[in-house]
């Protein structure tokens, strides 16, 4: 039975082993825990500004994760979305549960925009974007406040006032 509950700062070891494993050992991105540092302090990183970080576990294991990172009154940034290999797919839809929750927030707390940076080798993470109706856009177009991370190479955008 699936769960999905916001997850806080005493969650941070199950989230840096989830999200480490599957950036380091599944996709061989080049990225550690010292350039993840949001993972230690959740709390001040999402919560503080406005946004949130939801866990989505399976009898009590974390078996996905999907922040939000509000950096303008009405934009906001998808960040640390992930999901276990073994739970990926449209038998669990948890990606797409954790999605809705996400964009729900954002519509009870006005943010209208809403960003995305991702790797191009994460193919079915783009096309699940798409199917989501984010479009892919130039990094030219990002506002000046998103926070780009060193190994993205591809962003996306979803405008929630057109998207009702």
């Amino acid at each position: 039975m699936l769960e999905i509950s916001p997850v806080n700062n005493t969650h941070s070891k199950s989230i840096i082993d989830l999200v480490l494993n599957i950036q380091q050992k599944e996709f061989n991105v080049p990225i550690t825990i010292d350039d993840q540092p949001d993972l230690m302090q959740i709390e001040d990183f999402y919560f503080a500004n406005g946004g949130s970080f939801w866990g989505a576990f399976i009898e009590g294991e974390l078996v996905g994760t999907i922040a939000l990172l509000k950096f303008d009154d009405k934009a906001a940034a998808i960040r640390k979305m992930f999901v276990k290999k073994e739970f990926r797919g449209k038998e669990h839809t948890i990606a797409q549960k954790l999605l809705e929750i996400l964009i729900s927030y954002c519509r009870e707390n006005g943010i209208d925009e809403v960003y995305l940076g991702t790797v191009s080798i994460l193919k079915a993470a783009l096309r699940f974007y798409e199917r989501n109706h984010f479009t892919i856009i130039d990094k030219e177009l990002l506002p000046a406040k998103f926070p780009v991370m060193n190994a993205d190479n591809v962003f996306c955008f979803l405008d929630l006032k057109s998207n009702l």
